[in-house]
């Protein structure tokens, strides 16, 4: 398999055909911050922190590094004003959901985001979908999902499977990046018992 040459932040990189920016990134050395994204899940670009510029033939676009191919001759810009400001942003709201977060916390320290910028809505849940896709794809459990949408999106455990399979397992709740799973799962245990 020919590699693809490219460029991350100055730095000369390499990387194998379907591999996504962050792969690269990561592969490199060169750190892009992510909240939903784990090596062994299939790539969701649902938390949008690990937004970078590609400058393709002198124009530049923002993608999502963790669903975004690697193509030959890029540019790629982990950091600039334009888009640690979109990730300071995408911070503050997250931490309207999970204020403390220690994942966030540190996040926000770094990019200088207020935990105080918009209304708070502690739902505590940030949809990462970690959990849900994690019992889908690795466990073929499917014992937690996602239930309505939009503004009233939650997670939540299927009682019926997750009273069977859960307290066995529970290798979902620590890539819980607000540890709000732990405390949907004792709710649920509660509502079954």
């Amino acid at each position: 398999m020919s590699e693809i040459k490219f460029e991350i932040d100055g730095i000369k990189v390499k990387a194998k055909k379907g591999e996504t920016l962050l792969d690269a990134a990561q592969d490199a050395g060169i750190f892009i911050p992510t909240l939903c994204h784990h090596e062994k899940l299939e790539p969701f670009g649902g938390c949008r922190l690990c937004i970078v510029e590609v400058e393709v033939k002198g124009w530049t676009k923002l993608v999502v590094s963790c669903v975004y191919p690697v193509e030959k001759d890029i540019i790629v810009r982990t950091r600039s004003e334009k888009i640690d400001r979109i990730r300071k942003t995408i911070i503050e709201l997250l931490m309207a959901h999970a204020p403390d977060a220690p994942e966030l916390k540190k996040l926000a320290k770094e990019y200088g985001a207020s935990r105080d910028r918009y209304e708070k809505d502690p739902s505590f849940c940030i949809h990462c979908g970690l959990c849900v896709r994690y019992c889908a794809e690795v466990k073929k459990a499917n014992a937690i999902g996602f239930v309505d949408r939009g503004i009233n999106k939650e997670i939540c455990f299927v009682p019926e499977i997750a009273s069977q399979m859960c307290n066995d397992c529970k290798e979902c709740f620590p890539l819980c990046p607000t540890s709000y799973l732990q405390a949907a799962f004792v709710l649920t245990e509660s509502l079954i018992a």
